[in-house]
């Protein structure tokens, strides 16, 4: 299957469970394990992200290297990419 696929997938998967263990803690807010749980989820989807990022370009704002120039539109947009 297409890499860049497989990866965004499982950054969706991971930005899903990191959405559903907020929703927990909102409601038990000093649970110990959740707290731990998401954060372990939280590290994995930065560490996932930012090789998306460094592999196929920014997924955000966040991740633009502009430090000499604007380097945003150098990429495909999203709609230039083959299609799955």
């Amino acid at each position: 299957m297409n890499e860049s696929k497989d990866l965004m997938n499982v950054i969706y998967e991971t930005g899903f469970v990191i959405d559903d263990v907020l929703l927990y803690l909102d409601t038990h807010p000093c649970d110990k394990k959740a707290l731990e749980y998401y954060e372990s989820y939280r590290k994995l989807y930065l560490k996932l992200t930012k090789e998306y990022a460094e592999k196929f370009g920014p997924l955000n704002k966040t991740q633009i290297n502009s430090s000499n120039y604007w380097t945003w539109v150098q990429n495909p947009w999203p709609w230039e990419k083959e299609a799955c």
